[in-house]
């Protein structure tokens, strides 16, 4: 499961303000979905497959989380 993550194009959540305490999502990554924190990029980031990352979205929007 490993991509040459250099070349991630790494997006934040629109709810994410200015304080830097984000979570990033890399969004071209063919067939995974990699997740950093925006305050440790240099740190490895947890790769998952898009069923994964859907599943953990759909809890948090039903408040599981």
């Amino acid at each position: 499961m490993s991509q040459d993550q250099r070349r991630s194009q790494w997006r934040k959540s629109s709810f994410s303000g200015d304080q830097g305490n984000c979570v990033e999502v890399a969004v071209n990554l063919q067939g995974l979905r990699a997740v950093r924190d925006s305050k440790n990029i240099d740190l490895p980031a947890l790769i998952v497959e898009p069923t994964e990352w859907t599943a953990f979205l759909d809890g948090v929007r039903q408040g599981e989380m």
